[in-house]
């Protein structure tokens, strides 16, 4: 068992894979606009993550009924993307286009490599399995 988990680990970083994670925070309601930018570049498949932080902009002030509060952390979205190097630069733009309002707080695009997927259900491994 473990001489067989050893062989399947060593093929999995010996394998070349090219494939890339795209982590892409914006704001909220430019959720819509890139999903539909994305569908349009035929990416298959994107975990949206809701969540809360700061950046340069380190919050803001908003009035309450009268009462001025402090809002350090702001709404975001995370959107996790998983595609083949061929397809890195276009969902890039399509992402960047799409999140674009030349405001502070646009977001940001993070990459990394991936060294291997794996649909749980079919078995299928790499590029098959994005």
């Amino acid at each position: 068992m473990a001489q067989n988990l050893l062989i399947y680990r060593y093929a999995i970083l010996t394998k070349e894979r090219n494939m890339k994670k795209i982590q892409a925070i914006i704001k909220p309601f430019k959720l819509d606009e890139v999903r539909d930018a994305l569908q349009e570049i035929d990416v298959a498949g994107v975990t949206v993550t809701e969540a809360k932080g700061f950046g340069r902009q380190k919050g803001h002030t908003e009035l309450y009924r009268g009462a001025e509060y402090s809002v350090d952390f702001l709404p975001k979205i995370v959107l996790d993307i998983v595609v083949e190097d061929g397809k890195l630069q276009e969902a890039c733009e399509a992402i960047k286009k799409a999140a674009y309002t030349g405001k502070i707080g646009d977001g940001k695009i993070f990459i990394t490599s991936i060294d291997e997927a794996i649909r749980i259900r079919t078995g299928e491994t790499g590029d098959e399995a994005i």
